[in-house]
């Protein structure tokens, strides 16, 4: 059920120079919700909210008694006049919306998450969300313009260290750092492949426009069923 909530910053800290994690107080405040979701947030009193994805898990959530959102920010430090990002701070928080969310009970084992830029933040929820559930396989495929640009990246390497999930990170600038040495350009067949160990993996996709519709062709091609496709463009 969609409901409004007056709540506290209660945390903002860098995820990249282009982007902020922003953590919301819920004060004991309950608020259901599923992996995927997004809600509308503005400074309190303010005509016009913005959506952002939850960027944490529904059990993150309520161990934690916040939400958690990665919020882009402009040259100046400043997400828009909607906004200001200060600890302690009001905002009015809508929601939850949208129909990009983790099935309740998916009958699949196997999951594949394709993040464009700061649509790591729906997929991080999800994937955070299908760790706790029976799965034989979880990959992240992770497209950002700099190596700079990847939110969560201590936290996601650290997964795969531990061998939880497989993850490939591609850069897409031309002109990115040389100390690079994982992929770069737009992703392609060769990096989802590895991470598809069955045809039957539910895929979940978020991103720049270009990248979600070349992403499900793609995938398509690579043998993976329309209706194990979902996706999210911004």
């Amino acid at each position: 059920m969609r409901v409004l909530l007056t709540l506290p910053i209660r945390e903002v800290r860098p995820a990249t120079a282009r982007s902020r994690i922003v953590r919301i107080g819920l004060e004991g405040t309950p608020f259901r919700y599923r992996p995927g979701h997004a809600v509308l947030v503005a400074t309190h009193g303010y005509e016009y909210r913005r959506p952002y994805s939850i960027a944490a898990a529904p059990e993150d959530a309520r161990q934690d008694d916040c939400l958690e959102l990665l919020i882009g920010i402009d040259a100046t430090g400043h997400p828009g006049v909607h906004l200001a990002l200060e600890p302690g701070a009001m905002v009015d928080l809508e929601g939850p919306l949208g129909s990009f969310t983790f099935p309740d009970s998916p009958e699949e084992e196997c999951f594949l998450f394709v993040a464009g830029g700061t649509g790591i933040a729906p997929l991080r929820a999800m994937l955070r969300h299908a760790l706790r559930l029976p799965h034989r396989h979880i990959g992240l495929m992770y497209s950002a313009r700099t190596p700079d640009d990847f939110a969560y990246e201590e936290e996601l390497r650290g997964l795969a260290a531990l061998g939880l999930i497989d993850l490939n990170q591609a850069v897409t600038r031309a002109d990115a750092a040389e100390s690079w040495t994982g992929s770069r350009g737009r992703i392609g067949a060769p990096e989802l492949q590895p991470l598809l160990h069955d045809q039957a993996t539910l895929c979940f996709v978020c991103g720049p426009e270009t990248l979600v519709h070349e992403v499900s062709g793609l995938l398509t091609q690579l043998g993976v069923p329309t209706n194990r496709i979902r996706t999210e463009e911004w």
